[in-house]
This record gives structure tokens, C-alpha cells and sequence, in this order.
């Protein structure tokens, strides 16, 4: 028996790990309602991954520094707005935005810096990257490679999750069918490459800052994993050799106890579909593994000290939930990037439920509870009902094409608004217990000499490479795109030979196209 099984209360009694009926589902068992493993945090707690990027890869490393020495047990990855789009910091449409919400990568270079004195062996990095993610994943291995570390010793995840991007966010490139090609090119590369990777973290995080309600998020975030397991089978890939390495990512807003159904609910959804629908034979690919933030959309600027509060409560729902990772926002994300001081005090925050209260002494503590338990069976069957309205339109893609989830969620983001408008929803500091003067707050703000910057890097890096050799291998990644092949490999090659990220996403944008979304309305 491991040693937190034999935790006790301060009272002096003894926390048992699991408790429920002797004869009701067990943690760990089909259809996981419970948790996905059967000791869940009571032999380790959850991955801390707190998420950082801004500025140049240099700034960028110096914080992962920070985390790491605090405390942190992952590494999550925020890319500027140009790199999520595939362009480069001196192209004419990223004026403006080198470095602002995340950090800025244009080559092999940037990604060496970004990871300057990390071993890559040694942490689990997480990438929030989407329509390039095949392409900065592959950069990331190839700094590796420079450590001395291989493909089969890196853990991590790449979001990957492009059907969301044309939901909820739109930082999409390509059109949906060689979005979806290029998403399957990377499961079978992993497979063979990178086995520990997590190839996709199917998002409905996104569609729930845009407003999405609780069931909404996991309807429409399970039939895009529908969507990928469908295009993955289609290419020819087993099902039990690329669903164990699929995960999720969703949100914990400040509604605990309904986050703690929802996440329930979604656990139990995934894998009758799993089992039943696609006939998976491993249980590791009927299990919906997930990471978890906090409410962005419900920090405020108003008072934002208060927002520790609701971060707090947020981070609790997602650990009752059982969750497998989390990051904690930083109580001034609703202002600006976050200060390095604002930021530690998220991962304490983690820290304190983690090692301080009793959340990891035993599996499941909302078990039993007959809200919780009757909250999980009205989510469960409304999102399985919202499943089959998308699939109506004949696919998530058709439904996508549709307008449909973007139709549903913008309903629900307005809503909201009015009723928090009307004060019929209240948010502290914003409509009820406001105050007359805000204090004086002082934001992280980015050097705006950053894009100069990283345009003399790229001029440099375009001097000193052989930009014949380059050339010819954007040509067989062209080449691979018209064809069946798969692009990762020639993808890899060019960027080893320091091609940039724009070279790379542009050279698809000739093959592919890229999307033009369908008016809806």
C-alpha cells in the first residue's frame, strides 16, 4: 500500500483512497466516470504546466527558468500570432504582432534558444500551436536531436486541433480536407518517430472563451475527436495505434460543481464511442485524458486581485474533475501578459491544492454526491444529443462548413452578455461590489524593438544557409503535398537545412490553398 493511501484527517482519522458502493464503477475502469487511473492523485498529483511565451525566445527561455525553479512540472508553449498563422516576424501582415501574445519563431534558431539549458529529456513540453503545429513539433525534435536526445525520449503534446481554429479561434491556414491530411501525416509520424508524443490535444477550451456552455464544449470538442479518429482510420492507421495518444484540453470555469459533471460526463462519452463506435480493443484508447485551464474569459480587470479567487475555485473543479494536467491563469491575464511575480503565484496556487489540502488523499471525492451524480447524467445526455445534431450535417466538417457550432456558441456568448448586462449574472467587481478608484497596476509590456529584431536575425539566417539546398527541399515538400507521401519527412529536412516557418506554411499554401471561411449568415 503506498503511503498516501494511509493519509489521515486532522481530526486523526484515516482518508480512505476510494470510496462507493462495494459493487459501483471503480476509478480506472470503462467508462472511467471515476478518473482514467485508479489511484488518480493519491500516488501523484497532477501535472502542473503553467503556459508562457512572449517577446523573443530568449526572454521566453529566462521565464521557463523561472517556472521551472518554482516549481513547475511542464512546460506549455504560447506562440505569437504570426508563428500560429505560419508567417515570418518580417513578413508586412506581422507588423505589429512580433512577440505580443506569445513568443516569436521563425527557424531552428529561435526553437535553439527557446530551449537554451532545458533537457529535453527530462521535461514534458506542451506547444499550443495548430495549423503549423506539425511544423514547429518538428523543430522541437530537432533541437533535440542537437542535445543528444531522441525521438523515442521526448514526452509532450502539440495542440494540433484545427477543426476548432474554424469554430472558435480562426487561426487556420489551409482548408479543412488537407488540414485534416496534415493532422493524420503527423499521427503516423509520431508513431514511428516520436512514440511518447501526444499527437493532438482536441480543444474545446477556445470554444468555451468564445462562449460556449459547459455541454456545448464537450459536444462539439468530442465530435471534432470523432472527426480526427474517422480521418485517421480513412488514411489507414489502426485505431489502438494512434487513440492512445490522443488528449484533450478543456476549461474550468468558476461553476465547480457543474465542471466537475462535465468533465464526468465527457470521460464517459469518449469512451463508449471509442469502444462501440470504433471498435477499440485497448483501453488506453477509450480513455479521454485531459489538460485543463482556467477561465480566461472570467478574469476581469476590475479589482483584479480578486481574480485569484476565482482562479482558485476554477482549479478546484478541475482537480475534482480529474484532471491530468493544469494551468492556472495569472490573476492579471485580463490586463496584460502576466508579470513573472503574477505568474508564480498561479503555480502556488496549484502548489497549496496540491500539497496542502486534502484533494489528493482519495480518488473522486464528488462520488456519490447525488447532484453531481444526477449533473453528470443531464450533461452526458445533452451533449450526446448536441453530438448528433453536428452529425446531422453529415460530418463535423459539413457542420463546420455549416456555421453550425459557430452559430450555437455565438448564441450563448450573447446570452451571457445581456445577463450580465442586466446583473442577472454576477460578476464581482464588474457589476456588483464595485469600487469608485482602481488601484494603480503596472502590466509586462513587450518591446516593440522585438520585430526589428527578429527581422535582422532572419536576414542573417537567410545569408548564411545554402539557400539552393533549402530551395530544393521546399520543393519535395511540394511535391509530397501534391502526392501521398507523407510531408513530415520532407518538412523536417528543410528545416534542418533552416528553412523558416513562413517558407515551410507557404510552400503548402501553394499546393493546398488556404481557407476562405463561408459566409453564415
Amino acid at each position: 500500500m503506498n503511503e498516501r493511501s494511509t493519509r489521515r484527517s486532522e481530526s486523526g482519522f484515516p482518508i480512505e483512497p476510494v470510496y462507493g458502493p462495494a459493487d459501483g464503477e471503480k476509478p480506472g475502469q470503462y467508462p472511467f466516470t471515476r478518473g482514467v487511473y485508479p489511484t488518480m492523485y493519491t500516488s501523484r498529483p497532477w501535472t502542473m504546466r503553467q503556459y508562457a511565451g512572449f517577446g523573443t525566445a530568449v526572454e521566453s527561455n529566462a521565464r521557463y527558468h523561472q517556472l521551472l525553479n518554482a516549481g513547475t512540472m511542464g512546460l506549455s508553449v504560447a506562440f505569437d500570432l504570426p508563428t500560429q498563422m505560419g508567417y515570418d516576424s518580417d513578413e508586412p501582415i506581422a507588423h505589429g504582432e512580433v512577440g505580443k501574445v506569445g513568443v516569436a519563431i521563425d527557424s531552428i534558431e529561435d526553437m535553439r534558444l527557446l530551449f537554451k539549458d532545458i533537457p529535453l529529456d527530462k521535461v514534458s513540453t506542451s506547444m499550443t500551436i495548430n495549423a503549423p503545429g506539425s511544423v514547429l513539433l518538428l523543430l522541437y525534435q530537432l533541437v533535440a536531436e542537437e542535445q543528444g536526445v531522441p525521438g523515442d525520449k521526448l514526452n509532450g503534446t502539440i495542440q494540433n486541433d484545427i477543426l476548432k481554429e474554424y469554430i472558435a479561434r480562426g487561426t487556420y491556414i489551409f482548408p479543412p480536407k488537407p488540414s485534416l491530411r496534415l493532422v493524420a501525416d503527423t499521427f503516423a509520424y509520431c508513431r514511428t518517430e516520436i512514440p511518447k508524443w501526444n499527437t493532438i490535444s482536441i480543444s474545446g477550451y477556445h470554444m468555451a472563451e468564445a462562449g460556449a456552455t459547459p455541454v456545448q464544449e464537450i459536444a462539439f470538442t468530442l465530435a471534432d475527436g470523432i472527426e480526427y479518429v474517422r480521418a485517421a482510420i480513412a488514411a489507414g492507421l489502426d485505431v489502438d495505434a494512434f487513440a492512445p495518444r490522443l488528449s484533450f484540453f478543456f476549461v474550468a470555469r468558476t461553476t465547480l460543481l457543474e465542471e466537475v459533471a462535465k468533465f464526468r460526463a465527457a470521460r464517459r462519452i469518449w469512451a463508449k464511442v471509442m469502444r462501440e463506435e470504433f471498435g477499440a480493443k485497448d483501453p488506453k484508447s477509450w480513455m479521454l485524458r485531459f489538460h485543463t485551464q482556467t477561465a480566461g474569459v472570467q478574469l476581469t480587470a476590475q479589482q483584479p486581485e480578486v481574480n485569484l479567487v476565482r482562479v482558485t475555485a476554477q482549479a478546484l473543479g478541475a482537480i475534482m474533475g480529474g484532471t491530468q494536467s493544469l494551468h492556472t491563469n495569472s490573476y492579471d491575464e485580463a490586463i496584460a501578459l502576466p508579470t513573472e511575480k503574477a505568474a508564480r503565484l498561479a503555480l502556488r496556487t496549484q502548489q497549496v491544492l496540491a500539497y496542502e489540502t486534502d484533494l489528493t488523499a482519495t480518488v473522486d471525492p464528488f462520488a456519490g454526491s447525488y447532484v453531481v451524480e444526477a449533473m453528470t447524467d443531464e450533461i452526458e445526455a445533452e451533449a450526446q444529443a448536441l453530438i448528433k445534431r453536428v452529425f446531422e450535417h453529415g460530418s463535423a466538417v459539413d457542420a463546420i462548413e455549416a456555421g453550425f457550432q459557430k452559430r450555437e456558441i455565438e448564441s450563448s456568448a450573447y446570452r451571457t452578455a445581456l445577463e450580465i448586462d442586466s446583473r442577472e449574472r454576477v460578476v464581482v467587481g464588474l457589476n456588483r461590489f464595485t469600487i469608485d478608484v482602481e488601484e494603480p497596476y503596472e502590466p509586462l509590456r513587450v518591446n516593440p524593438a522585438i520585430e526589428a529584431e527578429q527581422a535582422a536575425r532572419l536576414v542573417r539566417l537567410r545569408a548564411e544557409r545554402d539557400n539552393d539546398a533549402v530551395g530544393a527541399a521546399l520543393d519535395k515538400l511540394r511535391a509530397a503535398a501534391h502526392g501521398t507521401e507523407n510531408v513530415l519527412y520532407p518538412m523536417r529536412q528543410a528545416l534542418r537545412l533552416k528553412a523558416t516557418v513562413g517558407e515551410v506554411c507557404h510552400a503548402l499554401r501553394g499546393v493546398w490553398g488556404v481557407h476562405a471561411p463561408r459566409e453564415t449568415f
